[in-house]
């Protein structure tokens, strides 16, 4: 799979940085078997600068050229990718225990009723996880205004509550800088699909995170801990193709998308759309993964469900493809703040 972006020439200060940041993040994922690095050789996020970044690579695994210090790129690059994959063709699956898996926790399109089966699903997942020593993540930190009490007062720690709410103080002086309003969410789709205010969507948001201890926050484009046993607050914005990507940076197997509106939005980890309500999952099965809308009907086992759920993020880690890699949807999307030169 190529991965594309539109950036790392012409940036400057804490964008030039971020995207560093991410590419490293995705370089360095576990589940990236073999990892070609192209650069054009003139821009800002030189070769250099940037494998600085990334750390010490193993050079069977990770390699990399400029595309203007070559005569054909094409041919070069395909004799790389020869190289590459027979590298990458020698490894098995193997068993491992499931306290291993870091999983993203996203919401997207949300609707009325993401924060009564989707969301709260999905933080059960996230607390079964922890409690067998996993690491659940979760990032969206705008939308965690309004709700910062009943999530930060399961930091395990004080710095770890002061570093979380440093976090969303520096999110909310972002939105002041540039003019906007903090409450300027939900959006018109939200509104359409009936959540009502700022603080509506916040508890609904949070939700994903379920119970777990919050016990580390890390800034946008860090890694995780794997075998955490709590939460990770990552930071970066709502927007799902920037937080997505975050998610899979920070070392994330899978993401777990709640939607109530639906998207087809995939990125380089598996990305499972959960729907909300019956509705979208009967409109969109090509999109949805797994229907959390059928903890609305009576007489449902809501530790069935979870199990269900559970049982599918198990079988994805395994090799089964996820809607949005069986349509190809996979793509990355990278945080701009600052100014183009």
């Amino acid at each position: 799979h190529a991965f594309t972006h539109p950036y790392g020439c012409s940036q400057l200060g804490d964008d030039l940085g971020h995207t560093r940041k991410i590419l490293a993040g995705l370089v360095r994922h576990p589940n990236a078997a073999a990892v070609l690095i192209l650069g054009l050789g003139c821009e800002n996020n030189t070769l250099k600068s940037f494998l600085a970044e990334a750390g010490t690579l193993d050079p069977q695994r990770v390699r990399f050229f400029n595309a203007q210090d070559v005569q054909d790129e094409i041919e070069h690059g395909l004799e790389a990718m020869r190289g590459l994959v027979e590298y990458a063709s020698q490894f098995k699956r193997q068993p491992i225990p499931a306290s291993e898996l870091v999983l993203g926790m996203k919401c997207g399109g949300s609707d009325g009723f993401s924060g009564i089966t989707a969301n709260p699903l999905v933080g059960r997942i996230a607390d079964r996880l922890c409690g067998w020593g996993g690491t659940a993540i979760l990032t969206e930190v705008p939308e965690m205004f309004g709700a910062e009490a009943p999530l930060f007062n399961r930091c395990d720690t004080e710095a770890t509550f002061n570093e979380a709410l440093g976090m969303v103080n520096e999110f909310k002086d972002y939105f002041r800088r540039h003019g906007e309003a903090v409450h300027e969410n939900p959006s018109p789709g939200n509104k359409d699909g009936g959540i009502t205010t700022l603080e509506e969507k916040s508890l609904g948001c949070i939700q994903k995170g379920g119970r777990a201890p919050v016990m580390q926050v890390v800034g946008y484009g860090e890694a995780a801990t794997q075998g955490l046993g709590g939460l990770c607050l990552v930071e970066a914005p709502g927007n799902d193709g920037v937080s997505c990507t975050a998610l899979a940076a920070a070392g994330a197997h899978e993401i777990l998308f709640t939607t109530g509106r639906g998207t087809p939005l995939g990125v380089p980890v598996p990305t499972l759309k959960i729907a909300s309500n019956h509705s979208l999952a009967e409109r969109k099965p090509n999109w949805i993964d797994f229907d959390a809308g059928v903890l609305l009907e009576p007489d449902v086992s809501v530790d069935e469900i979870t199990d269900r759920m559970m049982s599918l993020i198990l079988e994805v880690a395994s090799g089964r493809e996820a809607r949005n890699e069986i349509n190809g949807f996979r793509e990355i999307t990278i945080w701009k703040q600052g100014v183009t030169l």
